[in-house]
């Protein structure tokens, strides 16, 4: 007689419950690194890639951002009353839409398009300069319509310059409150609303199943604002957070297509509800050890215009590349 196993799947309630002893919660943006290693991703993958001169603008503005981080000065932080109140509500500590922000953001944004290398297209330079000489007010306006996720009144040239300089503000936010966490406990843990950022609340710009470690298997979804990561359970609608009708959809590659385009589409899937018509990204650094959330997600904007066809709506956002219809520029600020 031959013996024989039986082996029980888990479901993934289980499997959240288990790892939630486990598998750490968080992972934190690396200062030092964090936007120069999407520097060097994006350059990667603009390679031989039909959107070769957009990624490689993407990788100068990752550039500039990473310098940004660098210098940035002390900002405003929540206090310890807002951060228990939070923690008591179950509620993100810095919530982007509410949060009032410090004004140095708005410096460190001149600041990181002068840092633009020369080079870039015309037409860019141009709106670098529009954005520069514009004044506060309508900056602040066109920051409200970004993290609202409003695209009425949005400028969408100018949009990926002003959410650089808030990511690398909200990114600096995050880690300084983290470094100062003391004994009153984590300033930052799990949330009511688990499909939107602990930190900042806001959506996710796609999820990574990591590859080594602890974290081996695990899926973390990256905030589009902040870069904090918080695990989620794979097979798990990011939106609705269902278990049922969960499909994945890929980008097959052609015999002519660049291996850098292949290279990325191979790592890459979207996790599609059938339940609420949803997707959302998911990366496998398993297949590609060098997978950014950002980079990845903009060298694949071929996958979302694919399931976009089956009529699924995107949970996720990247601020580097919005649509919508375009809006009239701003006024000249040397008017009279």
């Amino acid at each position: 007689m031959t013996a024989t196993a039986t082996v029980r799947v888990m479901s993934p309630e289980e499997i959240a419950a288990r790892a939630g002893g486990e598998t750490p919660y968080l992972l934190w943006p690396e200062r030092s690194t964090h936007f120069a290693e999407r520097e060097m991703r994006l350059r990667q993958l603009a390679n031989a890639h039909p959107m070769r001169e957009f990624l490689l603008f993407a990788a100068d503005l990752a550039h500039a951002q990473q310098a940004a981080l660098a210098r940035f000065p002390a900002v405003r932080l929540p206090d310890h009353d807002l951060l228990d109140q939070a923690a008591s509500r179950l509620a993100p500590p810095i919530p982007a839409i509410d949060w009032s922000r410090d004004p140095q953001w708005i410096a460190q944004l001149r600041e990181l398009l002068r840092e633009l290398p020369a080079s870039i297209p015309e037409a860019t330079r141009e709106t670098i300069a529009r954005v520069e000489a514009a004044p506060d007010d309508w900056i602040e306006a066109q920051a409200d319509c970004l993290l609202a996720g409003v695209t009425h009144g949005l400028d969408l040239a100018a949009a990926p310059l002003i959410a650089a300089a808030l990511q690398v503000y909200f990114t600096r936010l995050l880690l300084s409150v983290q470094s100062g966490a003391s004994s009153r406990g984590q300033p930052f843990g799990r949330i009511e609303d688990e499909t939107v950022c602990p930190c900042c609340a806001s959506k996710p710009v796609a999820s990574v199943v990591r590859a080594s470690g602890e974290l081996l298997g695990q899926r973390y979804l990256q905030c589009s604002l902040c870069s904090l990561q918080w695990h989620m359970v794979r097979i798990k609608c990011a939106h609705c957070l269902s278990t049922q009708s969960i499909a994945y959809q890929s980008l097959q590659r052609a015999d002519d297509e660049p291996d850098t385009e292949a290279a990325a589409a191979a790592s890459a899937h979207a996790e599609v509800c059938d339940g609420c018509g949803h997707y959302l990204k998911i990366f496998h650094a398993d297949r590609d050890p060098h997978v950014d959330a950002v980079a990845d997600d903009l060298a694949s904007i071929t996958l979302d215009l694919l399931v976009s066809e089956s009529g699924s709506r995107r949970h996720g956002v990247n601020l580097m590349l919005l649509f919508g219809d375009p809006e009239p520029e701003p006024p000249d600020p040397g008017a009279a």
